[in-house]
């Protein structure tokens, strides 16, 4: 049998890859092939070909592919470490450039690196180094000076320069033998930011180098298309989302992260009072917040209403990988809300109080009040019947100001589990990525 892409999603505990067949009667799924994720064994080729074979076994038929895309979070996915100026500037631009690109911040330093510092980016080995600082034509001493450390410390990772425009010539001579990405600056202005740019640079340069992964080695041999961050993916999913239907809140939650992405400008008498700004396109990751490999961690915040009479020892005995029995998914569905309750409540902002002033509010961080769809993705809240009701809990129904996601907001389920595979496909086929995504939203 014949398909037309392929597109695997490696992730940190399973790899999925999905059959998509597509004619003149549109685009549709064939099928979805699972099996673990084989990065401990050195080669994900094995889980990929185990998915594979899922697929074949469910269609009662070999398989022949046109094209094979895919993401991945597995290797501890695209670790990332960002230098910038001022924690509150520059660090915060790159640092949300970062994760907008699907980006695992492992360290973020201001000002100019320490050998503590240089110790710390050795002991992590990122995947990519951003060094950011000064407004154009600004202060660009330090970036220069972080540079100069890098090189001569001898770290051969790529490094990307998103800051300063006017230090971008010394910055390429200080950096001429390394792997260097030049980009404009994101955060050109005060209180202007411009993360798009370095964005699309992380994604083709976590392409180039994940071969390089550990236990990545062997993935271009099956892999001919695209390969982006698991994250970034949707990320590219729900800015896409955005411009078909509005704005979005797309909300996933794993087996060793709970990431949330929300493309909204936000309600413009709060934006009139942010103390900062904030993207369009904003994503967080709680790499603490997991429904299986951290599950603990989300076990160690219920209360004892929450755990209605059970220990918390015991329900950490219940959760598994892929749930089977009711007893098993009535605790994931648990842990996957208190995930996403504490996710939200770290991704969207809040509002401050002025007291002595009549009538005054200072904002801080992203709103979240303009959202018009919620949208589930990820296995926990899309396979285990309580995403719906997950997200319908966490709209706010009051009717004083708050930056949470309104009573109107409605929630979406991305039903056939595509939200990563179409960011990837956007990169080839527009066409076929939005089918494929308002087929699985029911848009």
């Amino acid at each position: 049998m014949n398909i037309n892409y392929l597109i695997a999603e490696i992730g940190s505990t399973t790899t999925v890859v999905t059959a998509i067949k597509c004619n003149d009667e549109g685009t549709s799924i064939l099928a979805q092939g699972k099996s673990d994720t084989t990065i401990f064994e050195g080669d994900v080729n094995i889980g990929l070909q185990r998915a594979i074979s899922d697929i074949e076994l469910q269609l009662g038929d070999k398989i022949v592919y046109d094209k094979m895309l895919a993401c991945s979070s597995a290797a501890g996915g695209l670790k990332i470490t960002v230098h910038g100026l001022i924690e509150d500037m520059t660090v915060k631009a790159a640092k949300e450039a970062a994760l907008g690109a699907g980006g695992n911040i492992k360290y973020i330093t201001a000002g100019k690196l320490k050998p503590n510092d240089i110790k710390k980016i050795k002991e992590i080995q990122p995947n990519i180094i951003i060094i950011a600082g000064g407004t154009d034509y600004g202060e660009s001493e330090t970036a220069i000076y972080n540079s100069k450390i890098i090189r001569d410390e001898d770290i051969n990772i790529p490094i990307i320069y998103c800051g300063n425009k006017a230090a971008e010539e010394e910055i390429k001579e200080i950096l001429k033998n390394k792997e260097l990405y030049i980009v404009e600056n994101v955060y050109p202005k005060v209180d202007e930011l411009n993360v798009e740019p370095t964005r699309k640079v992380i994604q083709e340069a976590f392409e180039k180098n994940i071969v390089k992964a550990p236990g990545m080695l062997e993935i271009r041999k099956m892999v001919t298309g695209n390969i982006l961050p698991t994250p970034g993916a949707v990320m590219e999913a729900a800015k896409y989302l955005y411009e078909i239907i509005g704005d979005v809140l797309v909300i996933d939650v794993g087996g060793a992260t709970t990431d949330i992405h929300s493309v909204t400008l936000g309600d413009r008498k709060i934006t009139d009072i942010l103390v900062s700004p904030e993207p369009k396109g904003k994503r967080t990751v709680e790499g603490d917040l997991g429904v299986y490999i951290n599950a603990d961690n989300v076990i160690n915040l219920l209360n004892d209403y929450e755990l209605n009479n059970y220990s918390k020892e015991y329900v950490k005995t219940q959760i598994k990988a892929i749930p089977e029995t009711e007893e098993e998914k009535y605790f994931s569905n648990l842990i996957t809300k208190k995930a996403v309750e504490v996710a939200l409540n770290r991704h969207v902002g809040y509002i401050k109080r002025i007291y002595g002033t009549a009538n005054s509010y200072m904002a801080y961080g992203k709103d979240l009040s303009k959202v018009k769809y919620i949208i589930a993705t990820g296995g926990a809240l899309v396979k285990l019947g309580k995403g719906e009701e997950i997200l319908t809990s966490i709209r706010y129904n009051k009717e004083d100001i708050t930056m949470l996601p309104r009573k109107e907001a409605r929630v979406l389920m991305d039903n056939f589990y595509v939200m990563a595979c179409v960011g990837v496909l956007l990169k080839e086929n527009k066409k076929i990525a939005e089918e494929l995504l308002r087929a699985s939203l029911n848009i």
